[in-house]
């Protein structure tokens, strides 16, 4: 009985061993820990967002804004880290069983936390599109408190104006300088 027992031990301890070290395999090669940083390369670990990335690198917004400044709440490290956690959760299910499409469209909670953000950075320019109205918005396109997003006029920003995993322009990945 006392060689069963031992040989319980020694398995569990390989198993622990050998699960542990799959655990530290698996944070290495996905670049995991790079997802707790504000980086716009850890958006790109997964080659699906490589348009997303490439895009924004070339627009207006990328001296000022990265991905997590305008997809992720802001001010409330509880509710960014948790959004991210879910992006993560989500964006990690659809690369490993390909259910992505080749244009990938922001969820509704995403669109929610970019039209904050839009709102929150362009203030300025909310509150004297609200003043002169008249002048900007027709009754028929209505203003942003009808539930309108920045987007619908100022689409190509900061995305540009083709984008899908086949068909973005400079779209070949980031290269590290040598």
């Amino acid at each position: 009985m006392e060689k069963n027992k031992k040989i319980v031990v020694y398995g569990s301890i390989l198993s622990f061993l050998i699960a542990s070290a799959l655990f530290v395999y698996t944070v290495y090669a996905s670049n995991m820990l790079s997802y707790l940083s504000s980086d716009p390369k850890a958006c790109i670990n997964c080659h699906t967002m490589n348009s997303a990335y490439a895009t924004w690198e070339k627009s207006s917004h990328k001296n000022v804004a990265g991905c997590v400044d305008c997809h992720l709440p802001v001010g409330d490290a509880v509710a960014k880290y948790k959004a991210k956690a879910i992006d993560g959760w989500n964006h990690s299910v659809a690369f490993t069983l390909n259910t992505y499409k080749n244009n990938i469209h922001i969820s509704d909670d995403g669109a929610s936390r970019v039209q904050a953000n839009c709102v929150r950075c362009h203030a300025s320019e909310n509150a004297t599109l609200k003043m002169n109205a008249d002048k900007y918005h027709s009754e028929e396109v209505g203003s942003l408190e009808n539930g309108r997003k920045c987007w619908e006029c100022h689409k190509f920003v900061p995305h540009g104006k083709v984008r899908s995993l086949t068909s973005t322009p400079y779209n070949l990945g980031v290269k590290e300088k040598e």
